[in-house]
């Protein structure tokens, strides 16, 4: 195994990256680039051109004009802005400055050879280089190009073979089986050549044969100017990529200490470079930026800049030593500085790309990195999307998918995170959040502000009420709270509000919570406890009816709580809180959670201060 930094030496000796060229139109060729200078057919303006409204004359008719001395013109032609001036006039003089008199005007001032004219090849002369090679083109290019009559170019030509292998792998599409692999990796690495400008072509799923994917893995070389193969990289009985290349050609790198991502493969056949992608989504797209871009780049083609800011991280995160990982992040801006919070860190979770807008590289020297330090993350997105970015730490309900939506209107971008309500009062403590959802239920039966008070005493905290729901249990026969021991059962993690509620509810029935099987096995998500129970992994959980309704679950209401967002007062004419809570209040909002069942908006919109 190699390390990053290793594996990136060797990919820059394993081919000497020449690409091939092909003529474009220039109405074809915004984002490719050039293979060579490109030169103007003309010079623009091709004549001399006015550059004012007003008179051409021959300066040599208005020497001797001055306030004392107005001088007489007849021999003139009127010209506009952008009209040829005829070759025996030298120059122009702005209508402003004559006045009219009998078939002539008179000017109190004389003119300079040239003035007001656009010389010919004041744009660009003939011949002369518009766009040297190597060269991105944009679309200011393309018009200035069709100014200088050029309609075709000569631009670099990368091509790309992309081979997805795998028996049980199966094409995007409806009525799949339950349990159907989809091949998005290589969807994936398509999409990322293409925002490159690098061109591909992706076959159709290569089974786990060897002798195919080997017919499959010729054919590309032989078409394309390197190989992206997706899967068989690790050591399973089926994985034959690795044999197959060494068999065709050379294998450089097998196996790399980068996390995820560690399966990948570095080969070259024909001279040309063949890059094993894991199969792991998140695996995937660490070695398509990290290796396959880096490629790209030495064949002379631009790919996606990210631009770096310093932010401090929201809660420690531990790293193996020895290897370089990629971790999904989460920032936002959090008074002056900027604040990341990690997404799941599994390989297989693709939706923690798709909530991201940050990388961070935990470095193979270290073991991790502790909560408030302040460390370097790579954006994803433009800056200013972080700087609109709300971060939502706390209790988890699936309104805050609608809050989201409503909130992007407004190009205000929702990051959540479901650490439990105690997780969220904790965040706001530390400011590392905006906002914190809640439903803690005290020993008195009010909700969320005797816990405020404990947590951040003397803080100045509005709490925004979102709805009232019913927590209940969620089964697929109508299991009750009273019989929970008779059933196995998932919970929710330590601190959250659901927790906080069912041990409360327990106590309340004097229903010891040992006698609840699986009591200890824990969610983060009120949906995660419905999939849980749907999928049979236990017989019941708590959470919320909607998202015991969303799955199709029986539902056994057990308590009305008041579920509420906390902030503080300082932050409220912050323009990501003021979208929140007209988001909230909206009457959209309401008829989406009263739609969806299980909420009561009488209250939505209240606001408490603590």
């Amino acid at each position: 195994m190699k390390s990053l930094d290793e594996a990136l030496i060797i990919l820059n000796n394993i081919s000497d990256f020449k690409t091939s060229t092909k003529i474009a139109k220039i109405t074809d060729a915004c984002g490719k680039i050039t293979a060579e200078a490109v030169f103007s057919k003309y010079s623009v303006p091709m004549i001399h051109l006015s550059a004012m409204d007003g008179f051409a004359v021959k300066s040599t008719d208005t020497l001797f004009a001055m306030e004392s001395n107005p001088v007489f013109i007849k021999d003139s032609k009127r010209v506009n802005t952008g009209n040829v001036v005829p070759p025996e006039y030298d120059c122009v003089i702005m209508v402003e400055d004559t006045w009219e008199e009998n078939e002539g005007f008179i000017i109190r001032k004389p003119a300079t050879k040239w003035q007001n004219i656009r010389p010919v090849g004041e744009d660009i002369g003939e011949s002369e280089m518009i766009l040297s090679s190597n060269h991105k083109i944009r679309p200011n290019d393309i018009g200035a190009l069709a100014s200088y009559g050029v309609t075709e170019i000569s631009v670099k030509n990368l091509s790309a073979g992309i081979i997805p292998t795998g028996t049980e792998l199966k094409e995007p599409g409806n009525n799949l089986e339950p349990g159907a692999v989809i091949d998005s990796n290589t969807i994936m690495a398509g999409a990322m050549l293409t925002e490159a400008g690098v061109s591909s072509t992706r076959c159709p799923i290569i089974p786990d044969d060897r002798d195919k994917i080997r017919d499959a893995l010729n054919r590309a070389v032989s078409e394309n100017d390197f190989v992206l193969i997706s899967a068989g990289s690790s050591a399973g009985t089926k994985d034959y990529t690795a044999s197959i290349i060494e068999e065709l050609g050379e294998v450089f790198v097998h196996g790399i200490g980068i996390k995820p991502g560690k399966p990948a493969i570095i080969g070259r056949i024909d001279k040309k470079p063949v890059i094993g992608l894991p199969g792991y989504p998140l695996a995937s797209l660490t070695i398509m930026r990290e290796i396959v871009y880096p490629m790209i780049r030495l064949y002379g083609f631009e790919t996606p800049y990210m631009h770096k800011i310093d932010i401090e991280l929201a809660s420690s995160l531990t790293s193996p030593i020895g290897t370089d990982e990629f971790v999904m992040m989460s920032v936002g801006k959090v008074g002056d500085r900027f604040v990341g919070i990690a997404q799941s860190r599994g390989s297989g979770v693709q939706m923690s790309a798709v909530r991201a807008n940050a990388i961070l590289r935990i470095s193979k020297e270290e073991e991790g990195i502790v909560a408030g330090k302040t460390t370097q993350a790579s954006l994803i997105v433009q800056k200013s999307r972080v700087e609109n970015s709300l971060l939502i730490v706390g209790s988890h309900d699936p309104c805050i998918d609608y809050l989201t939506d409503m909130a992007s209107i407004n190009n205000i971008d929702i990051h959540s995170a479901h650490v439990g309500s105690m997780g969220g009062i904790l965040a706001l403590k530390k400011k590392t959040c905006h906002v914190a959802p809640m439903h803690l239920l005290s020993d008195d039966g009010g909700y969320n502000i005797s816990y405020i008070k404990k947590y951040l005493p003397d803080k100045d905290i509005s709490l925004l009420c979102v709805a009232e729901r019913e927590q209940g249990i969620a089964s697929k026969t109508g299991i009750s709270l009273q019989n929970l021991a008779d059933h196995s059962f998932i919970n929710r993690q330590k601190g959250s509000g659901t927790r906080i509620l069912l041990d409360y509810m327990l106590k309340k029935e004097g229903i010891d919570s040992s006698s609840i099987k699986g009591y200890d096995l824990e969610r983060t998500t009120h949906l995660d406890v419905s999939l849980a129970v749907k999928n049979d992994e236990a017989d019941s959980g708590m959470c919320i009816y909607s998202a015991a309704k969303l799955l199709g679950l029986e539902f056994v209401p057990v308590i009305k709580e008041r579920y509420e967002i906390a902030f503080y007062d300082e932050m409220a004419d912050d323009k990501r809180i003021k979208t929140l809570i007209e988001s909230i209040n909206s009457d959209l909002f309401k008829s989406k959670l009263n739609k969806t069942g299980g909420y009561d908006t009488a209250h939505t919109g209240e606001m408490r201060k603590v």
